[in-house]
């Protein structure tokens, strides 16, 4: 399968060399150079996963994200210039999936995005191969659709990796290094106010059912009750 990639960075140079890594890898690529051009190319294709700048003209990279959030669950990741931990964290808030500090390395970046898409595709179920349900909870792991009490609720990439880990796991204390390990890889950035924020996002769509996500103090989280 060939993925789409949309690639929104308005310096030329990172963008064409950024462009380069996924074309030699056999990903399409789509470019654009500011906010509003990334907007329009993204509603008239099929986007894969979305590399996106946040210091951009016309529309900047969080109104972008915020955007698409909006309207998809496409996997996404953040570049900036920025490293202030406030400013990763609001990146999450709005429903990034990762985030790459510049200066990066290329590799890096098109190892972080083939993490992403690997994940979004091997869909596993160990009861059924089709869907998980516990406490009012559905997992659709093929559709990616989540369901609370019968309604649907809309997850980023991040957020439904973790809940289905929580899950898959039910009972059992999972550290927030385990937590690391399974969405994000050894590649991760960040710190426990990562995941926190991850985890708050996440209890707030789940509504009544987020107390099935448990913290345990200074060690991590459990599903169940």
């Amino acid at each position: 399968m060939q993925y789409t990639i949309l690639l929104v960075e308005d310096e030329d140079i990172l963008r064409e060399i950024a462009k380069d890594y996924f074309l030699n890898e056999g990903y399409q690529v789509l470019e654009a150079q500011d906010g509003r051009e990334a907007l329009s190319l993204f509603n008239e294709n099929e986007v894969d996963l979305v590399v996106l700048d946040i210091m951009l003209p016309e529309v900047d990279g969080w109104s972008v994200c915020q955007r698409i959030r909006k309207v998809s669950q496409v996997p996404i990741i953040m570049l900036t210039a920025r490293v202030d931990e406030d400013d990763t964290l609001l990146g999450f808030t709005l429903g990034a999936d990762d985030y790459v500090t510049k200066p990066y390395s290329p590799p890096i970046l098109l190892a972080r995005a083939k993490r992403l898409l690997e994940s979004r595709a091997n869909q596993k179920n160990p009861v059924d191969n089709h869907m998980l349900s516990m406490y009012g909870i559905e997992v659709h792991y093929l559709s990616r659709i989540v369901k609370v009490d019968g309604e649907d609720i809309k997850l980023t990439h991040t957020e439904f990796e973790i809940l289905v880990y929580l899950m898959e796991n039910k009972g059992i204390v999972i550290t927030r290094e385990q937590l690391i390990m399974k969405v994000w890889g050894y590649e991760f950035v960040g710190d426990d106010r990562t995941i926190n924020s991850h985890i708050r996002n996440l209890r707030h769509k789940l509504g009544e059912k987020a107390k099935y996500i448990v913290t345990i103090v200074r060690t991590g989280y459990k599903f169940g009750e």
